[in-house]
């Protein structure tokens, strides 16, 4: 099992996981400096592109976000998320996989969904191909964007979900916007790290988008602290600069050749 996964799993119950979402080199090799994982997420469907939901995010646009996420990344565990359409049985997941690992020489892949594709994560791992899983709230296939874990129903279901990711093979498990007692009880009840984003600290670690944690994404949701407002002080260099042009104070002798 390659060693960074390893170092991942080992921090169970022992230290807290810092992770975050993001797709390029320039933001990346700043972020390797503090995460364990960095996750090109299909959530730059939305982030980047304004598409409606992370369905519309192409296999090889994953490809060339990761292929720029991995110059940055030095010492975190590069996790991909597999889009929506590229794992429908267990033929189709195999030849994208390795399609995405050989070509971005990422870490392991994200898939999300339990029962319906717990085989498919199984073949994959058989195959060398360390998984990620995502539970709760999943956004590929959602319908309506309500936490989860509300009911009974719910909540046996996404225990059982993450005891059968856990058996299937998988090193870890997003669990995302999944009420915080049931969050708690998969925590406890699996050997693997729990990482969640809108699950309460009751999970093994924490993960956010960076464009939601320095505000540059105009978003409000429940879950999200934004830490800075990076929009702000864009519109301020931007503001700086147009003057400056205008009033003819830069480009000065230094800038120039």
């Amino acid at each position: 099992m390659n060693k960074k996964i390893l170092s991942i799993i080992r921090k169970k119950n022992k230290t807290k996981i810092v992770s975050l979402s993001a797709y390029s080199k320039n933001v990346v090799e700043i972020l390797d400096n503090y995460c364990d994982i960095v996750l090109v997420g299909d959530s730059l469907g939305s982030v980047l592109y304004n598409y409606k939901s992370t369905r519309e995010v192409s296999l090889d646009t994953m490809i060339e976000h990761s292929k720029s996420v991995r110059l940055g990344v030095k010492k975190s565990l590069m996790v991909v998320d597999m889009p929506y359409n590229t794992y429908r049985n267990s033929k189709e997941a195999l030849k994208n996989a390795k399609k995405i690992m050989s070509k971005t020489k990422c870490d392991a892949l994200k898939l999300e969904g339990g029962k319906k594709i717990h085989e498919i994560i199984r073949n994959l791992v058989k195959n060398n191909i360390p998984v990620m899983g995502h539970l709760g709230l999943l956004p590929q296939s959602a319908k309506n964007f309500k936490f989860k874990g509300k009911n009974n129903y719910e909540r046996e279901k996404i225990l059982k979900e993450a005891k059968l990711l856990e058996t299937a093979g998988v090193f870890s498990i997003v669990l995302e916007c999944i009420e915080r007692s049931l969050a708690k009880a998969i925590t406890k009840q699996i050997k693997i790290p729990t990482i969640g984003i809108g699950a309460s600290n009751n999970c093994d670690g924490q993960i956010l988008v960076f464009d939601d944690l320095i505000g540059l994404n105009p978003i409000n949701v429940r879950f999200i602290k934004k830490y800075t407002n990076i929009r702000k002080e864009i519109s301020k260099a931007v503001s700086t600069y147009a003057r400056e042009v205008r009033s003819k104070k830069f480009p000065l002798k230094k800038h120039s050749y």
